[in-house]
C-alpha cells in the first residue's frame, strides 16, 4: 500500500491487454483490486476474455499508433503498463519504425496527462564488439531510452526468453525438440540464456505498480540458472521424458536459414521467426539481480518452468497464446449482395449435410477443427498447402491452437483466425495463409427436426486481381475432396451418424 506521500493508484492502463503478457496481467490486476483499463486494437477479441465482464475492467480499441486514440485510452489513467511491439505480419519488415513512433507517442501522451508510472517490459542483451545486438533486442533497447526521456517516472523489465504455456519462445523450444531427435544447428546453440518463468515475470510486473523504488530504473529479471541454448532443449527434453538430443552446431548456418528452420519445425511463421532467430545470437544473461530484493518471491528454475508449462498444455489450461496477438479481421463478413460487391468477382462453395442428433451434439466437432484434430480429412493436402505458405512467408499449417475444446474471437486456429461465434449454431473464420485476395470459411448448424441437423459449410473467396482469378480456379479440383471430407469427418466425430452425403447447395452466405 502507498504511504501518504506516495501517489495513489486509481485506474491501470494495459497497452497490449490481448496479447501473451497483457492476456495474463489484466486478471491479476483484478483479483488485486486494481481498476483496469484494458486496450488493445480488437474491441471484440477484448470482449471475448474471461474477464470483460469483471466490473473493475474498462474495455476500449486503440491503435498504439493512432494519437487521437491513444490521447483517449491514457487520459483518466494513473499507471501505464506498455506491452506493446510491431513484430507482427503487418509490420515485420519495419518493426523498429514502428515501435519507436510508438513508443514517443505514448510518452508525449503520458506526460500530458500526468501519468504517474510506466512500466515496461523490454528484452535482455548486452551490446559487445564482437556481438552487436539484433534489431528485435536493439528495439526493445530503444522503446525504453525513448521512454525515459519524457518526465513520467519509468520502470523498465529486462527479459531474456520466457517459459510458460503459449508463449512464442516455449512453443519454439518445445516443437524442435519433440520433433528433432537429432539435429544440426547453428553456433547459436552454445550462447548463454537466462530464461525466466511467466509466473515470475508476472509477479515482477505487479510487484513494480506504485512501488517508488523501482522509478526511473532499469532492472533485469531472470530465473535461477543460466543455460546454453542446447542445455535448455536437453532439459525440456528431460521434462517431456523424451531421450537426450544429439545436437552439432556448425558455424555456417545463417540466420536466414535459422528463421527459415525454425518457421518449418513449429508453428511460428517465419516473421516472427527471423527476429527470434536474429536474437539468439546475443548472450541474455541478467547483468545484476537488485529486483530480488524489491520484490521477493520463489524464482523458479528453467526446469521447473517447463514442468509448470507442460503441465498447462497437458491439461488444457492455456490462459493466453502467442497467436492472440496481432490485428483482428473486421467481424462484419463481406456478403456479395453488399454495394461495395455488387457486379464484383466472388466465389462461393457451399455444401450441406444432414447429422442425426442435437445442434450441441454437433456444434463440438465443429468447434474442435484444426489443432490436434485437423480438419478431419486430406491431412497431407492440408500440410503440402502449410508447406507452401511458409515458402512465401505465411503462418502455415501447424499453428495449432489455445484451447482444443473452445473456441473465442480472436482465436488462432492453425492458419484460420476465429472472427465469429455463436454457440451451437455459427463459427466463421478468416484465412492468414498468403493468398491472393480474401478467403472465409463459415459453419452454420440448423436444427430441422428434433433429431437431425442441417450442417452447412460455406468457404467464400474474394480474388485480388488475375492471380487471385487464377489461384481459385486452381484450387477448385480439389474442393470436392477436401470440403466433403471436413463434412463427412464431422459426421463421424459426432455421436449421432450421418443421415445422408455431403451435396453442393445453392449459395447462402449470409452475415445477419
Amino acid at each position: 500500500m502507498p504511504t501518504p506521500d506516495e501517489p495513489s493508484v486509481t485506474t491501470v492502463l494495459v497497452l497490449g491487454a490481448t496479447g501473451y503478457v497483457g492476456g495474463r496481467l489484466v486478471p491479476l490486476l483484478l483479483e488485486a483490486g486494481v481498476r483496469v483499463r484494458a486496450v488493445s486494437r480488437s474491441i471484440s477479441k477484448l470482449r471475448n476474455r474471461p474477464w470483460a465482464n469483471h466490473p473493475n475492467v474498462e474495455l476500449m480499441a486503440a491503435d498504439a499508433l493512432d494519437a487521437d486514440a491513444v490521447d483517449r485510452a491514457v487520459s483518466g489513467c494513473s499507471h501505464v503498463y506498455y506491452l506493446v511491439h510491431s513484430m507482427n505480419a503487418t509490420h515485420h519488415d519495419h518493426f523498429e519504425q514502428v515501435d519507436r513512433t510508438a513508443a514517443c507517442l505514448l510518452r508525449d501522451t503520458a506526460a500530458r496527462h500526468n501519468v504517474q508510472q510506466i512500466i515496461y517490459l523490454s528484452g535482455l542483451g548486452v551490446n559487445d564488439p564482437k556481438r552487436t545486438l539484433s534489431p528485435h533486442l536493439r528495439s526493445r533497447t530503444e522503446v525504453a531510452l525513448i521512454m525515459s526521456e519524457g518526465p513520467t517516472p519509468l520502470t523498465v523489465l529486462r527479459a531474456a526468453m520466457i517459459i510458460g504455456s503459449g508463449s512464442a519462445s516455449f512453443e519454439i523450444l518445445r516443437y524442435i525438440v519433440e520433433r528433432l531427435p537429432a539435429m544440426i544447428t547453428p553456433k547459436w546453440v552454445d550462447t548463454p540464456c537466462q530464461p525466466i518463468a511467466i509466473r515470475n515475470v508476472l509477479q515482477y510486473l505487479m510487484g513494480c505498480l506504485n512501488n517508488p523504488a523501482t522509478f526511473n530504473d532499469m532492472f533485469d529479471i531472470g530465473g535461477d540458472d543460466i543455460l546454453t541454448y542446447a542445455e535448455l532443449m536437453n532439459t525440456y527434453a528431460r521434462c517431456a521424458g523424451l531421450r537426450p538430443r544429439w545436437i552439432v552446431s556448425i558455424p555456417f548456418f545463417t540466420t536466414t536459414i535459422s528463421s527459415w528452420w525454425i518457421g518449418l519445425v513449429t508453428p511460428v511463421p517465419n516473421y516472427i521467426a527471423r527476429p527470434l532467430a536474429e536474437g539468439l545470437r546475443n548472450p541474455v544473461v541478467c547483468q545484476e539481480n537488485r529486483i530480488r530484493d524489491l520484490i521477493v518471491q520463489k524464482v523458479f528454475t528453467a526446469e521447473e518452468a517447463i514442468n509448470l508449462a507442460l503441465l498447462r498444455v497437458k491439461d488444457n489450461q492455456v490462459t493466453s497464446h502467442w497467436t492472440d496477438a496481432g490485428e483482428m479481421p473486421d467481424a462484419a463478413l463481406p456478403y456479395p449482395g453488399d454495394p461495395d460487391w455488387s457486379g464484383g468477382t466472388y466465389y462461393q462453395d457451399n455444401r450441406e449435410i444432414i447429422i442425426e442428433g442435437r445442434l450441441e451434439d454437433v456444434w463440438q466437432p465443429v468447434v474442435e477443427i484444426g489443432g490436434a484434430s485437423g480438419y478431419y480429412s486430406s491431412r497431407l493436402l492440408w500440410q503440402i498447402r502449410g508447406a507452401m505458405d511458409l515458402l512465401f512467408g505465411g503462418v502455415g499449417y501447424g499453428r495449432g491452437r489455445k484451447d482444443q475444446h473452445t473456441v473465442s474471437v480472436g482465436d488462432a486456429l492453425d492458419c484460420w483466425r476465429v472472427i465469429r461465434v455463436e454457440p451451437p449454431e455459427r463459427l466463421h473464420l478468416k484465412a492468414e495463409m498468403k493468398v491472393p485476395g480474401e478467403a472465409y470459411l463459415q459453419y452454420r448448424l440448423r436444427q430441422v427436426s428434433p433429431n437431425r441437423v442441417a450442417l452447412i459449410q460455406s468457404a467464400m473467396f474474394i480474388p485480388k486481381g488475375l492471380l487471385g482469378l487464377l489461384y481459385w480456379w486452381a484450387v477448385s479440383p480439389v474442393h470436392n475432396v477436401v470440403f466433403d471430407g471436413m463434412l463427412g469427418g464431422i459426421a463421424k466425430a459426432a455421436p449421432g451418424r450421418a443421415l445422408s452425403q455431403p451435396e453442393t447447395i445453392d449459395a447462402c452466405w449470409i452475415d445477419d
